[in-house]
């Protein structure tokens, strides 16, 4: 029973001592070895040779069990066999004494899976237990096992087996069936394992029925379908220097070689937890930017389980690292002025002023990226469509933009739209920005993606505005030099106003307040002068 000390410990304790007791439940994870311990416990009170718990395995009762002819060890699969009318069998058998062992033991597999019926049949068999009888019920989920059943046994609960405790073991059969291995290649199947013993023998013998002398890294890798860490450095590279292509580029050679992009993604997630267990001057970039990263992947995950577009999902996922690396890390920048600001001032309060002196710290730059040459917006057609905006239809698109997201069933749009924000509307456009340039216009590219956008809106907001995709910068400078614009007209209006009526003057201060609500919204405040 690997991994599952506790448990053997306490049922070898209660073997030795005779407290055998009527009923046990046996939960846990998929494969960690619950129905192979319920067989092993029953060799083990009915063993006559059995010493401190343990069956010896040489003997007719164990060897019949081992082989399942022992006709007092019952076996019964709950998920083939969960009516009435099984258990009721079950109930009324288990009153015959045993025949060649000591007890009668009924192993019932996928508990769970009995009906309503059949669990009050179980529970009257339960609460009136016929002597020399054991029932051994395994359960992947313990959560659908009445809490009336659950009280009449002795519960035992499963852990999922370590890595290290699988790859242990894995590395014992094969010393023992004087098959050569590297190490590597078992820790690789026992992580695909998930905590399943009985997962990572079976990859264990298809990696062993693969390979032609001992087991490879190489084999592993294909068997499991797991990321080699030569790969996934060189994406974490790419990602890093906030090299977009360069990283798309390492994710088409790995979706090229045929690997499942849920399978990359938590791949990934354990490189970067590796990454924050290293030492920071080894690293790339900082630690706080691996959080980010950690973030951007979490998120991708579950975009992944529900989308057919894996490897959209991913492209999307490696651009917004890519953008989280290129961005400033004002933390960074501020921790080292701290550090040297206490360091002059500990100069200037022992007196050391000539020694009091500071480097000028490096200017943070942004790792340029290559841009088209042509622009990706037309600055008059955003100006137009700046021309309509108004606040009411900005509000009710933001109240909507949520609900919006999540109608995209393929989980595509949610993986483009992710981190977007509507920043300015009308009836026919809103503006939207993203946080590259890249996804900008890929964005726009998609006619999918804004027939199904526009047939979203519609049904939840009632009209169907076509989508203006700029970066957050360039929204900001845009918009900035579109009120720039408006204010230098309503300055020239105002000065044609001084010779006409008040009622003129008024209008103008209307129009500069309600164009101002519809670009800035709920912050511009109206100031009576």
């Amino acid at each position: 029973m690997v991994g599952q000390e506790v448990v053997s410990k306490t049922l070898k304790n209660a073997i030795s001592t005779h407290q055998i007791s009527h009923a046990y439940l046996f939960s846990g994870p998929r494969g960690t070895g619950k129905t192979s311990a319920a067989k092993i416990f029953a060799k083990a009170i009915n063993c006559p040779n059995q010493q401190d718990g343990e069956p010896c395995n040489t003997c007719d009762i164990c060897l019949s069990v081992t082989n399942g002819s022992l006709e007092d060890v019952i076996e019964l699969d709950a998920a083939s066999n969960n009516g009435v009318d099984e258990i009721r069998d079950i109930r009324d058998k288990s009153t015959y004494a045993p025949s060649r062992a000591q007890y009668k033991v009924y192993i019932i597999d996928e508990v769970h899976m009995l009906t309503t019926g059949a669990f009050n049949a179980l529970l009257k068999t339960l609460e009136e237990p016929t002597e020399n009888v054991v029932f051994v019920l395994a359960t992947t989920e313990i959560q659908k096992i009445p809490a009336t059943i659950l009280s009449r046994v002795q519960r035992f609960a499963f852990r999922a087996i370590s890595v290290t405790d699988i790859s242990h073991h894995l590395a014992e059969i094969l010393t023992k069936e004087q098959v050569e291995f590297e190490p590597e290649a078992l820790d690789l199947i026992a992580t695909a394992a998930d905590g399943g013993m009985r997962d990572a023998l079976s990859t264990l013998d298809q990696a062993l029925s693969f390979s032609e002398a001992g087991l490879s890294t190489d084999d592993a890798l294909l068997v499991t379908g797991a990321i080699s860490k030569q790969a996934l450095s060189s994406y974490v590279s790419a990602i890093a220097q906030g090299d977009v292509r360069e990283a798309l580029a390492q994710l088409d050679l790995i979706f090229n070689d045929g690997k499942n992009m849920i399978r990359f993604t938590e791949d990934l997630m354990r490189h970067f937890r590796d990454m924050l267990l290293a030492d920071a001057a080894s690293l790339p970039t900082s630690k706080g930017q691996i959080f980010n990263w950690i973030d951007i992947a979490t998120d991708t995950l579950q975009t992944l389980k529900q989308t057919t577009q894996e490897k959209i999902a991913a492209d999307v996922m490696t651009m917004r690292c890519c953008e989280a690396s290129a961005s400033v890390d004002y933390g960074q920048v501020i921790a080292e002025l701290q550090d040297k600001v206490a360091k002059l001032t500990e100069k200037l309060e022992t007196g050391d002023f000539q020694a009091a002196t500071v480097a000028t710290p490096k200017p943070v730059q942004r790792p340029t990226q290559s841009k088209s040459t042509t622009a990706y917006f037309s600055k008059e057609f955003v100006f137009k469509a700046l021309s309509q905006a108004t606040n009411e239809a900005r509000q009710t698109i933001q109240n909507a933009w949520e609900e919006v997201i999540n109608s995209f069933e393929s989980g595509f749009g949610k993986s483009m739209l992710q981190s977007t924000s509507a920043v300015a509307a009308s009836k026919d456009f809103v503006v939207v920005t993203f946080e590259s340039e890249f996804i900008a216009q890929k964005a726009v590219q998609n006619e999918e993606l804004k027939v199904q956008f526009g047939n979203f809106m519609s049904n939840i907001v009632g009209f169907a505005p076509e989508i203006i995709a700029l970066t957050t910068e360039d929204w900001l400078a845009i918009r900035s030099e579109y009120a720039s614009l408006h204010q230098k007209q309503s300055s020239e209006s105002d000065a044609v106003a001084v010779t006409s009526p008040d009622v003129t003057a008024v209008a103008t201060s209307h129009q500069v307040v309600d164009e101002a609500q519809a670009l800035f919204g709920d912050v511009v405040e109206v100031i009576e002068d």
